[in-house]
């Protein structure tokens, strides 16, 4: 274990999940998981279509309102009553500051089309934090700069890119400086040279130390990326550990069955 690794798994939780239960009507997507991030800790979370990965990520930041078990951001437990199917957020003020922690990015870019790359940076750092404008701006071009698309700036979303879009994306969640990253599925609906660029910016962060989760069919790229990789086989856990021990000696014989598939999507 390098002194980095050693230093992270001293430190607190940054994210830790508690026997996440979820399902859709009688489907039950979430069976009681539990895993904890740390700080600077990159997990990718892998597994087949179904097996509940894009849930868990967003009832991270409660898109999604788990029916049972809890979700932490730096040791402060998100606050839910009710109960199932009608469990919701008890503290629209807490949820607020908790997403304020958390920068997400999905598959779909979901850049607001009638503003600039720029402007869709900006707004977040604007409205919901209420920052400086011009402090907010400088930082945003520097972050269109870090991603490789400076130069887009004034331009729409509908002149860039499938990657240059994603990239705007992933600036636009850097720019409310979130203490936790998460990628769901974020090169899915790009064709393999766009890929290519948006990769290169995870690990980019990555490489930075910020932690993060990340869905991902791309079992290359999270053997290369990731400290962890838990592989979620029908709403639960199967296998954890580092990418040596799930690559490499793999326990599970649905994860040897999943790995040899070869089509992760």
């Amino acid at each position: 274990m390098s002194h980095a690794q050693a230093l992270r798994t001293a430190a607190a939780p940054v994210v830790e999940i508690r026997e996440l239960h979820k399902s859709f009507g009688t489907l039950e997507v979430l069976k009681g998981v539990s895993f904890s991030a740390r700080e600077g800790e990159v997990i990718s979370l892998i597994g087949s279509s179904g097996s509940g990965k894009s849930t868990l990520l967003r009832c991270i930041n409660m898109l999604e309102v788990p029916d049972a078990g809890s979700v932490l951001i730096d040791g402060e437990e998100i606050r839910l009553k009710g109960k199932p199917p009608h469990r919701t957020i008890a503290d629209e003020r807490q949820i607020r500051h908790i997403r304020s922690e958390l920068g997400m990015v999905f598959q779909s870019f979901n850049l607001w089309t009638h503003l600039s790359v720029l402007d869709n940076v900006m707004e977040a750092p604007l409205r919901v934090q209420k920052r400086d404008r011009r402090e907010v701006e400088t930082e945003a071009r520097a972050l269109l700069d870090k991603v490789g698309i400076g130069a887009k700036a004034e331009s729409y979303p509908a002149q860039l890119s499938g990657g240059q879009q994603q990239r705007a994306a992933i600036a636009r969640a850097l720019c409310i400086r979130p203490r936790v990253m998460l990628f769901d599925e974020p090169t899915s609906a790009l064709d393999p040279e766009l890929e290519v660029e948006v990769l290169r910016v995870i690990k980019l962060l990555a490489d930075e130390g910020r932690t993060m989760l990340l869905v991902t069919h791309d079992m290359d790229f999270a053997r290369t990326v990731s400290d962890r990789v838990i592989f979620l086989h029908e709403g639960r856990i199967e296998e954890e550990g580092t990418p040596d021990e799930v690559f490499g000696a793999t326990r599970s014989a649905r994860l040897r069955q999943f790995l040899s598939a070869g089509d992760h999507r």
